[in-house]
């Protein structure tokens, strides 16, 4: 890593404070905004308002220059939001549903990871890295997964904006058609928020259209989704130790170049927090009081969150994605979203 020039200035933490508070406040005009329209469109959960109202932020009246930093800071929240839920569950109830949850997103993520990489190799003859960048953004959460592999694989960058765009335009699908499958099908709170956890891609839709179902489907879909995000660290090491040793010709060690600094800076953080929060509510700490209070300071972040997701699904980026790359990623997620969604309904019924 190259040292910092003395004589290059340092960005002082007031600096990046004035640098991000014009897109902050872009973002909570822009969350009240969906807050007022809640009660005018009923049916339509506030998150998704929020999302829409970033996209058309982004896409009709363009982003201008000066609020691009701030809004960036949306996964910040919506990381933020995540630790804070935890408040709401139980250890007793991870507990109870943990060896259901572990097992559906191992299964799942397992048989998409596979899916996808045979689909790419032997039906599209898709390049090997670009394949693997596009099986672990959909097995895994979304661009963070394409982004850690990337780094670890050292994959072309024209290889991770394909990956990554065809991604984005399966969240932008799946934030529209999952909750209106859900209210067509009837399904059940808590099936729902274990199917979009499992078969979504990125955290933030996956949240958005848990909790446009119901509170607890929220709850499910995140829980699950975290637990599948757990794994971003074993699947990159994965990558890294087989195109190393194809690299070198299976080396004789086989080692990859991840350290466990390495995968830390890959792992997602608000896990950490998350858990530790629903410990701390668990032992009677938090009053329901304060449960209260963070139940509503999560649903603020949620919002400021959802309208920076908007920001992100852009109309010229996702014309830009390949026929090849959407069409392997899109036969393998139908087949895992539907097979997901009739397991996981006979082990609940």
């Amino acid at each position: 890593m190259s040292e910092q020039s003395p004589d290059e200035p340092t960005e002082q933490p007031a600096d990046r404070g004035a640098a991000v508070a014009p897109g902050v406040a872009l973002l909570a005009v822009c969350a009240v905004g969906a807050w007022l329209l809640d009660p005018l469109l009923p049916v339509v959960d506030v998150l998704l308002i929020a999302v829409v109202v970033g996209f058309g932020v982004a896409n009709v009246f363009e982003l201008p220059t000066w609020a691009e930093r701030g809004v960036e800071t949306h996964k910040v929240f919506l990381g933020a939001a995540i630790v804070l839920m935890g408040a709401s569950l139980s250890v007793d109830r991870l507990v109870e549903s943990g060896a259901l949850v572990v097992s559906s997103v191992v299964c799942v993520s397992g048989g998409t990871l596979v899916g996808v990489e045979l689909c790419s190799r032997r039906l599209f003859g898709i390049d090997d890295k670009l394949a693997s960048l596009l099986a672990a953004g959909s097995s895994i959460c979304g661009v963070s997964a394409i982004v850690a592999v990337a780094g670890s694989i050292r994959a072309r960058d024209e290889h991770v904006v394909y990956a990554a765009t065809t991604i984005l335009l399966f969240d932008a699908v799946t934030l529209l058609v999952y909750p209106v499958v859900g209210n067509l099908l009837a399904i059940p709170s808590d099936v729902f928020g274990m199917w979009a956890g499992v078969s979504m891609f990125s955290t933030g839709p996956v949240v958005a259209v848990g909790f446009a179902h119901s509170e607890t489907a929220g709850q499910w879909a995140t829980l699950t989704k975290l637990a599948r995000n757990t794994l971003i660290g074993l699947v990159a090491v994965g990558y890294a130790t087989y195109y190393a040793r194809r690299r070198l010709g299976a080396d004789r060690d086989g080692s990859s170049s991840l350290g466990f600094r390495q995968l830390w800076d890959r792992f997602p953080k608000y896990v950490v927090g998350f858990a530790g929060l629903v410990v701390l509510a668990s032992s009677g700490v938090l009053t329901a009081g304060h449960v209260q209070s963070l139940e509503n300071a999560y649903n603020w972040l949620f919002l400021l969150a959802f309208v920076g997701l908007g920001t992100e699904i852009r109309i010229a980026k996702l014309r830009r994605a390949g026929v090849a790359p959407v069409l392997v990623v899109l036969c393998t997620f139908c087949a895992v979203s539907v097979i997901s969604l009739v397991v996981l309904s006979a082990l609940f019924g």
